[in-house]
């Protein structure tokens, strides 16, 4: 079995979901050897976690980006923010590591994105994007495939989830309402964090500047709901996910690592 080697930027929650997947035997391709996170305490958890049962292999703790890159990992797994992954990312990929990002936010910008898939090519790496909190990329990409076809993206929200943005106030506390109607474009600029799947499904489909995106807010909401639908004049699919917990995004890039070195990809 060929061993490949991965790192992570970003130990959050989701990140630790990947970690409990390595523990767990469900990555047994897989070893980690470094991970970082702006608090160093977060990623020396992680590295000490999978340290106490990955014997082959050590895992190391970074406050460095230059020092996790210089360990040329195979795959690096990007669970931070946008702007952390367009700080890093060309660096990654020209040191020879692909990336799984879950922060696909930042592929909204489209001269970094062209630039992300020139240096994937000449370095010989790819970037693979997990479904994150939704799901249905590759039906998505199919019917916008077939011909000119039509992407909305809608999301139901907490009210405690947009406290702060620009569109908050505390009468979402007691009403339901929508409250932003624009492109995938305008919405991650609007909530930079929090609608990286629907810039996902726009780069499945018809571009982050030619998908409608909105965003609902209901106080009797739990977790989050996405729809997603896709059409053109001889197919159409709409994708319905509820998540109660982001854990399903930590979830997809596990599944995603899973397909990479499978002999059947899903």
């Amino acid at each position: 079995m060929e061993i490949r080697t991965l790192a992570i930027v970003g130990c959050g929650k989701l990140a630790e979901i990947v970690v409990d997947a390595l523990i767990n035997g469900l990555l047994p391709d897989y070893r980690l050897i470094g991970t970082l996170s702006r608090t160093i305490d977060k990623a020396q958890h992680l590295s000490d976690k999978i340290n106490g049962v990955q014997k082959d292999y050590k895992c190391s703790a970074f406050e460095s980006m230059d020092n996790l890159l210089a360990l040329k990992a195979n795959y690096i797994v990007e669970a931070a923010t946008p702007s952390v992954l367009k700080d890093f990312a060309l660096s990654a990929l020209e040191n020879g590591s692909s990336l799984v990002p879950l922060s696909i936010g930042a592929f909204a910008d489209v001269a970094f994105y062209e630039e992300i898939k020139k240096v994937a090519i000449k370095s010989g790496v790819k970037v693979y994007i997990p479904s994150g909190s939704i799901g249905g990329l590759d039906v998505m990409r199919t019917i916008s495939l077939m011909g000119t076809s039509k992407a909305k993206f809608s999301a139901k929200k907490t009210p405690a989830s947009l406290l702060d943005t620009d569109v908050y106030d505390e009468l979402l506390k007691t009403e339901d309402r929508e409250v932003f109607n624009d492109t995938a474009t305008e919405a991650i600029a609007v909530f930079p964090t929090k609608v990286n799947v629907a810039i996902a499904a726009s780069l499945a489909t018809v571009g982050p500047n030619n998908m409608e995106v909105s965003i609902n807010s209901s106080p009797n909401n739990v977790g989050d709901t996405h729809c997603i639908t896709v059409q053109n004049d001889e197919a159409k699919a709409i994708i319905d996910i509820y998540s109660k917990t982001s854990d399903i995004a930590g979830w997809s890039v596990v599944n995603t690592l899973r397909n990479i070195v499978s002999p059947i990809v899903f």
